[in-house]
């Protein structure tokens, strides 16, 4: 008998998250940083998960100096601040202690803006993916996370 991906992952204790996809053919989610929601874009290039600088106090995020320059984009060299021990929930599956990069995110609304798609307030990257041991079915439009 064959299994669905989505039984499969779903018996192994994954959660699954709906994705939306929006009109630069990125996806955008709803994810809660500290008890709060968001908009972000799902983002399997970008290395970190980022917030913009605009909503550090929406999300009650504690930012530090970092030295760390974001790329990406389009834009490059850009300042940023980080923000340690926040906690993030995306659907069901939950994550406490996760690290932040808060930068500029103008010129990524900007584009998302320019293509009649709602801004967001930061994107999911990589480093959220992988703690979630992530799967995403582009065929569904859905993202797990275990």
């Amino acid at each position: 008998m064959k299994k669905s991906l989505r039984k499969f992952l779903l018996d192994k204790g994954y959660q699954r998250i709906k994705l939306n996809r929006i009109n630069t053919n990125h996806y955008e989610m709803k994810a809660k940083i500290n008890g709060v929601e968001g908009s972000f874009i799902l983002d399997t290039g970008a290395s970190t998960s980022c917030v913009g600088f605009e909503a550090i106090e929406t999300f009650n995020l504690v930012a530090k100096a970092s030295e760390i320059k974001a790329a990406g984009a389009g834009a490059i060299n850009m300042e940023t601040q980080v923000s340690k021990g926040n906690k993030i929930r995306i659907g069901k599956w939950t994550k406490q202690r996760v690290a932040l990069v808060l930068f500029n995110l103008d010129h990524v609304n900007t584009a998302l803006t320019q293509h009649k798609a709602e801004p967001v307030h930061g994107i999911i990257g990589a480093d959220i993916l992988r703690k979630g041991k992530a799967v995403i079915d582009y065929d569904k439009s859905c993202l797990y996370l275990k």
